[in-house]
């Protein structure tokens, strides 16, 4: 390329010649002598020095001063690019950044750039393959961006391998800068519209090739080599005012000329400022590199919502230019600010985090990304805090355990170990802190109450029934109760009918009417006796009064009783849990109980076992010692009780659960409320204010806080306190905490509390006997007037006109005559006439003096009762007509 651009310039330039010395740069020989390098060309002699290195170059511009030689640095290296890119990174607020490459030459000019001029923390890749894809995936932390400097045929590739590898989950931190003008052949735009591109400007072109705009540029234009061309025409013009004569050194020891030290100094500043001054040329303050003017565009997705691109959010489009380092945005724009993203560790534990899922129970994922959508109190609190300290992040499931154990050899599992390796940048989830872990992570300031170990047991399923009631006394007693009344009926039947001295013998002493203790009545004593309105009235025999007595004592003592029994069976139907703490649960054996295996929970009862275990073998070593001192401790009883080795032994035979879940569902299914479920209190009481069946039995116990687990030393521990503590100012985890542990669902549950009284499953079969009798009773008197409209209609009816109307002819059918012989047809019936005979339409009736009928003296004939004597034969009364109308 140099070759090229002499050939170029002297085309332009007539007179003059150039002689090119190339020095390849060793950086094995630098050790040994820096200006032997150098000494080779300086023999022929030289005029000038033009470096074109990326390398630290303050040895060369030594030599050149002491030689007396006019040196001149240029870049045409990648630098200049990569210089362009950092500005940009820098205006986004970015602090750490991925380069990606295309070749090894590359990247070795980036690394020397970001030694001694870069203020990011960056990684370099180069020719990216899967290894290369597969250790950026592993980087910790996640970078804030990724910036790839390439032509555009190189940056189409790389963005294939990288969208291939799964390194393209957000576009919108990858950065491309394409050095070369083919930017139409870039093949991913419309995929990726939110990657950020910075291309050549159209009038790069124009000023790299002193043309004026607007210009047209060559298909093969190469930005340095038109940058080379410009140096060389300006070194040249000014050699020709300013001739510099030829310089040589034997041995590499330079000839003393001040001078002409002077004159080079002065000629080299004066051409420096030219240059600088041109439009083609960028030269900063802290480095004399002559650098390339390239002028990019930003072409990005608009961030401003008020700017007139903002219209069309999914297009890209120019939003300003980076022109010497410095951006100059358009229209009120603004470049999308940098978020550091962070890579955070949880684990599934409800309400804490936990995978959203379906109704089928089937994992809902993110469209966009595939990951799972997580829920829960940890993953509010971490958007939460993502909007405050400004960050992006992912979530991450440990590959091995949950939330960190301890193996034999020190290594740890689960969070703490990812956080250990620095697989994640912090763990939140319900994290308990303890020593252990304190031993190797670091904990923030606890977000959430303090937590402890709780136990969860359902609530006894009572059987409904509604004769409940009637257990209260086994069978053979209601059957006792039945063959009392019956008995009792049928005594006082047979002492009513065969006492000389009941109401029925004896109607002397009783003239009025008295109740007559029939088999029915003497039933329907015997039942209204049981209830308060009492039997009605009593027998009137001695004997009779005694059998009532002794029946109603009998009623008193069976109701009295029923009554007790029912009190207290429905007060041992309403008991509590038959455990109220973990001693009492420990002491008794038809409750079984368990743990999540290897959980905290679990790690807790092996430890207090462990000490109880220590504890009786020092107390046993110190008992057996001999000594006089030692004798004081020598007591029948251990004096410390052996409560926790009974409860893991428990624990491992009932056999831990895997999950917390799990044990739910093991306590529910355990109807009669003899499983219970020890685990962390907080989860428990979540489970209890959505399910009404279960039920938290004694006091929280073994309390310790929950907090975020940092890496020892992370600067992200003292941010992370900070924002948590603001949040707890504002009453954040109040509303949080309000929002899982709602306790609104308890109401929709069945209502036990023994103060609301007895429910209506328990005494529901009175209502429905009474709902029977009254049903009995309406269907007994549908029998009683079926049975009256019978009878009604079986009795025979003689129908009569008034006497006005006796001398009307009857109609021939006989269905009417005259009033006169119908009254006598009457009198016939009632004293036994012959049947008449008609003779000649006339009736004619004739006496039967035989027949003497007498009327007894037990029957009354009339509506109205008169007392007859015994021995009286006449009637005081008789009516023969009823005084109302028959119909």
């Amino acid at each position: 390329m140099v070759g090229n651009v002499i050939k170029k310039v002297l085309v332009k330039v007539k007179g003059i010649s150039i002689k090119e010395y190339y020095i390849q740069y060793d950086r094995e020989l630098v050790p040994f002598g820096e200006d032997e390098q150098f000494c080779a060309a300086a023999f022929e002699g030289v005029s000038m020095l033009l470096d074109m290195t990326w390398i630290d170059s303050t040895y060369l511009s030594s030599a050149a001063e002491e030689f007396g030689i006019p040196y001149f640095h240029i870049d045409l290296s990648v630098q200049t690019f990569m210089k362009l890119m950092e500005s940009y990174l820098l205006a986004r607020g970015g602090n750490d950044v991925v380069y990606i490459l295309p070749n090894l030459q590359h990247v070795d000019a980036t690394i020397f750039f970001l030694i001694t001029d870069s203020f990011l923390r960056a990684i370099v890749f180069g020719e990216l393959d899967e290894y290369t894809v597969s250790r950026i995936k592993d980087l910790r932390p996640y970078p804030s961006f990724y910036a790839v400097v390439a032509g555009t045929m190189e940056i189409n590739a790389i963005l294939h391998k990288a969208i291939g590898g799964g390194l393209v989950r957000k576009p919108e931190k990858w950065n491309l800068l394409f050095t070369d003008l083919q930017t139409d052949k870039f093949t991913h735009g419309d995929t990726f519209p939110e990657m950020n591109r910075l291309a050549l400007d159209s009038n790069t072109c124009c000023i790299l090739l002193q043309q004026s705009f607007p210009c047209i540029c060559p298909d093969a234009f190469d930005p340095m080599e038109a940058h080379l061309q410009n140096v060389l025409e300006q070194i040249i013009q000014w050699f020709i005012i300013h001739p510099i004569p030829l310089v040589r050194a034997f041995n590499c020891t330079p000839t003393p000329n001040e001078a002409r030290f002077d004159y080079v100094i002065t000629a080299q500043k004066e051409l420096m400022n030219k240059i600088g001054s041109l439009a083609q040329f960028w030269i900063t303050p802290e480095s004399g590199m002559i650098r390339p003017n390239l002028n990019l565009s930003i072409i990005s997705v608009p961030a401003n919502e008020n700017s007139t691109s903002a219209a069309y959010p999914s297009s890209t489009t120019t939003i300003g230019n980076v022109v010497q380092g410095q951006i100059v945005l358009v229209n009120n724009e603004t470049l999308r600010p940098s978020k550091r993203f962070f890579r955070i560790g949880t684990t599934e534990s409800i309400p804490w985090a936990y995978r959203k899922r379906d109704p089928n129970g089937n994992m809902l994922r993110n469209s966009a990304t595939g990951e799972p959508i997580w829920e829960g109190y940890c993953i509010d609190f971490l958007h939460q805090l993502s909007i405050v300290m400004n960050f992006d992040y992912d979530l991450v499931s440990p590959r091995n355990g949950t939330f960190g154990l301890r193996d034999g050899d020190g290594k740890w599992d689960g969070l703490v170990g990812d956080l250990v390796v620095g697989e994640i940048d912090f763990a939140i989830a319900s994290l308990k802190m303890t020593a252990e872990r304190e031993e190797v992570v670091d904990f923030v300031a606890p977000y959430f109450e303090q937590t402890g170990i709780l136990i969860a047991m359902r609530k006894p399923v009572r059987e409904t029934s509604l004769f409940k009631f009637m257990t209260v006394l086994r069978l053979e007693v209601w059957l006792s109760i039945l063959l009392a009344i019956i008995a009792t009926a049928v005594m006082l039947w047979l002492l009513d009918k065969f006492s000389p001295y009941s109401a029925k013998n004896n109607k002397d002493a009783y003239p009025y009417e008295c109740r007559k203790f029939t088999l029915k009545e003497s039933f329907w004593f015997a039942l209204t006796s049981f209830t308060p309105q009492g039997g009605g009235e009593a027998p009137k025999a001695l004997s009779g009064r005694t059998l009532v007595a002794a029946y109603w004592l009998f009623v008193v003592l069976m109701l009295a009783t029923f009554t007790a029994n029912l009190a207290a069976f429905l007060t041992v139907e309403r008991m509590q849990a038959p455990v109220q703490s973990l001693e009492q649960l420990s002491r008794q054996s038809r409750i079984k109980y368990t743990v999540v295996k290897d959980s905290d929970t679990h790690d807790y009862f092996r430890n207090m076992k462990n000490a109880e275990d220590v504890l009786y073998q020092m107390w046993r070593n110190l008992t057996l010692s001999s000594g006089n001192d030692q004798a004081q401790y020598r007591v029948w009883d251990y004096p410390i009780k052996e409560q926790y080795i009974n409860i893991l032994s428990a624990i491992e035979s009932a056999e831990p659960v895997t999950t917390a879940a799990e044990g739910f569902q093991r306590v529910n299914e355990r109807l009669d409320a003899d499983f219970a479920f020890i685990h962390d209190s907080a989860e428990i009481r979540y489970e209890i204010s959505r399910n009404c069946n279960f039920t938290e039995v004694g006091e929280v116990f073994a309390e310790q806080p929950y907090g975020i687990a940092v890496q020892q030393g992370s600067h992200l521990q003292d941010e992370l306190s900070y924002f948590i503590l603001e949040l707890q100012k504002e009453r954040y985890f109040e509303s949080l905490t309000a929002k899982f542990w709602n306790n609104s669902a308890r109401s929709q549950c069945p209502n036990t509390d023994d103060s609301e009284g007895i429910t209506l499953e328990s005494l529901g079969g009175v209502f429905i006997a009474t709902l029977v009798g009254l049903a009995l009773a309406m269907i007994t008197l549908l029998g009683e007037v079926i049975y009256y409209r019978r009878k009604e209609n079986s009795r025979n009816f003689i129908k009569v006109v008034p006497f006005g109307n006796g001398n009307k002819s009857m109609e021939q059918e006989g269905r009417r005559f005259g009033l006169k012989n119908k009254s006598i047809v009457a009198i016939k019936h009632l004293l036994d006439l012959d049947a008449p005979v008609r003779a000649g339409g006339a009736a004619t009736f004739k006496m039967n003096s035989k027949k003497v009928k007498h009327i007894p003296k037990d029957i009354t004939i009339g509506d109205k009762f008169v007392s007859v004597a015994e021995k009286q034969q006449k009637l005081s009364y008789i009516a023969i007509m009823p005084r109302n109308a028959i119909h």
